[in-house]
């Protein structure tokens, strides 16, 4: 079973990483496209700006053989960034040109000459960046449609570019946490998704070892009675009965545990209907071989709703517990069960219950003074099918009694 329990630990971690790089490939693309967008959206803003300045300006200013700025030296967009410049660009007569106000980025007059002389040249609106700045160099031109010069306008991309950057790294920390929420959240998520396969693996090891545990004794006794048959030929007639009825136990318990798998995987119900208690115990007292032991059974008439072959199995498992464990060495053996208003009581002389331990006897694979391994766990799973109980506790003179609480029916 630990191969499987490894695969099983395998898969859930191939699915985590399978769940953590397709949402992570998604996460990808989106940051490209983010950052690509935000990118293109300033320098967009960046162009609008300019693109404003150079209207603005165009509107403001006058030739008359010369460059008329008086409108343009008052208006506020002189001293404002974006800066501009108007200049000749090599068309027509030179004049002096005009430089904005405000101070924003340091550029070389050269490099705005050169930038007009392009736009003249050219006749039409010159973009792009330049020494990290973002330029727009437009065409000036009379009413007549005679060039007359340029508007450059530029603004440094120093500030947007580090804007840009924080977005960027906003974006990759922001996608680093949510590949961490991801892994995480594929960590639970696989595990949800193989919970069934684990709880049926579980399922699986509980049968076989239940079926070992309940299996061991007749098993046993079916050897002895083997050997007995092999070593006196003339005992088969006497032998062969008790060999039948060992091979219908061993039959039933097989069945029985058969039964208890397919319920636990949803896939059968309970075979509920109406059963006289105190009957059942009585059919299972009989039943059980009680050597050097004395069982007495006290009970009142009791009805309750429950599936015969899984109750009868119940009691038979706490009577086998208690004659097992429930003896003193230097006293005789002794088992009292009670049976009235939809309880059963099996009460013994033994050492009793270890109140430090009491909470976990019914557990699966427990040995101890009171504990029979699975036996009691199987109690306790077909107390709890059957919407009961099962208690344990020390009797005031000694001894051990476990309690099983059912369901009544009718008055």
């Amino acid at each position: 079973m630990s191969g499987s329990a490894a695969r099983l630990r395998a898969l859930r971690r191939l699915l985590t990483v399978l769940f953590t790089a397709m949402n992570t490939a998604g996460l990808l693309v989106l940051a490209i496209l983010v950052i690509r967008e935000d990118q293109e959206q300033g320098v967009a803003e960046l162009d609008a700006d300019l693109h404003r300045v150079t209207a603005v300006a165009r509107r403001l200013i006058d030739f008359d053989e010369s460059l008329i700025t008086a409108d343009l030296v008052r208006d506020p967009i002189n001293r404002e960034c974006p800066q501009f410049a108007i200049l000749p660009g090599g068309a027509g007569p030179e004049y002096r040109g005009h430089m904005s106000a405000q101070n924003c980025v340091s550029v070389d007059a050269g490099v705005l000459s050169g930038l007009a002389t392009s736009a003249v040249s050219e006749g039409k609106t010159v973009w792009g960046p330049k020494d990290n700045l973002r330029v727009r160099a437009e065409p000036l031109e009379r009413t007549s449609g005679e060039v007359i010069g340029a508007i450059v306008a530029y603004s440094d991309m120093g500030e947007e570019r580090a804007r840009h950057l924080g977005v960027v790294w906003r974006v990759v920390g922001g996608c680093l946490v949510l590949v961490i929420a991801l892994g995480l959240a594929g960590h639970v998520l696989s595990g949800r998704a193989i919970r069934p396969a684990a709880a049926a693996l579980e399922q699986q090891e509980v049968l076989l070892a239940e079926t070992a545990h309940d299996l061991r004794t007749p098993v046993a006794a079916l050897r002895a009675l083997a050997e007995t048959a092999l070593r006196n030929p003339g005992q088969h007639a006497e032998l062969l009965p008790r060999t039948v009825g060992l091979a219908a136990r061993m039959g039933g318990i097989i069945d029985g545990l058969l039964v208890r798998a397919r319920l636990a995987a949803g896939v059968e119900q309970l075979a509920i209907q109406p059963i006289w208690l105190d009957q059942l115990v009585a059919v299972v007292v009989e039943e059980t071989p009680a050597p050097d032991t004395r069982v007495t059974v006290t009970a009142a008439p009791t009805m309750v709703n429950a599936d015969p072959s899984l109750l009868q199995r119940a009691i038979g498992n706490l009577l086998t517990n208690a004659l097992r464990h429930g003896r003193r060495p230097d006293g005789e053996a002794m088992v009292h069960i009670t049976v009235a208003g939809g309880r059963v009581t099996v009460a013994d002389n033994g050492p009793g219950i270890d109140p430090a331990a009491a909470e976990g006897v019914f557990e699966r694979f427990t040995g101890s003074g009171a504990s029979s391994g699975l036996g009691l766990s199987i109690v306790r799973w077909v107390a709890l099918a059957h919407g009961g109980t099962l208690r344990v506790f020390n009797a005031e003179e000694g001894g051990a009694i476990f309690e099983l609480i059912l369901p009544v029916s009718g008055p």
